[in-house]
């Protein structure tokens, strides 16, 4: 017997997909041509409790930052990776940070404070319909390497509070 979508699941799918043609379509206009790609390697988790979670949270993602205005760099990024339970989760969102300089290189190192606004999708949170969240993150870095971190708190009692790290790599410069 094939299984087959409600007409509800295939609409939430149609927008989802929708939503990021738009954003990445707006990568490509006129006024982004200053600005960075990077490659997103999801990685590590660090739960505070210590249950049986996955803390290898493999995956991939993107993030292109649009030239900085006054030290204020604003972004969209994206991607997958294997959540805490071992499930494919996938996000979809955009933001902004502040950079401090730690020389006087611009591309040398430096260190961002953000905010990150998303929708994500978890099998076991919505029974994987897409929700919002928004995240503050620190990240440590140059201009073609840096390791992102988060602060997850616990939201619910189901869910656990933990620390969430990537690695960037700068792939393209416009």
């Amino acid at each position: 017997m094939p299984i087959t979508k409600s007409p509800v699941l295939i609409l939430r799918d149609y927008e989802m997909l929708r939503l990021i043609i738009v954003l990445i379509s707006l990568s490509f206009t006129q006024q982004v041509f200053a600005d960075s790609l990077n490659l997103v390697i999801n990685g590590k988790a660090v739960h505070e409790n210590k249950k049986n979670y996955n803390e290898e949270n493999w995956g991939l993602g993107f993030e292109y930052n649009f030239e900085e205005d006054k030290k204020w760099i604003n972004f969209i990024n994206g991607g997958f990776f294997k959540d805490s339970l071992s499930n494919i989760s996938t996000h979809l969102g955009g933001g902004t940070k502040r950079r401090f300089r730690l020389t006087d290189d611009k591309d040398g190192w430096h260190i961002d404070a953000g905010l990150t606004a998303f929708l994500m999708t978890r099998k076991d949170y919505k029974n994987n319909r897409p929700f919002f969240g928004a995240l503050p993150f620190v990240s440590v870095g140059t201009s073609k390497v840096a390791i992102n971190a988060t602060y997850i708190p616990a939201i619910a009692p189901k869910f656990e509070a933990l620390w969430f790290f990537q690695a960037t790599f700068k792939v393209a410069d416009w």
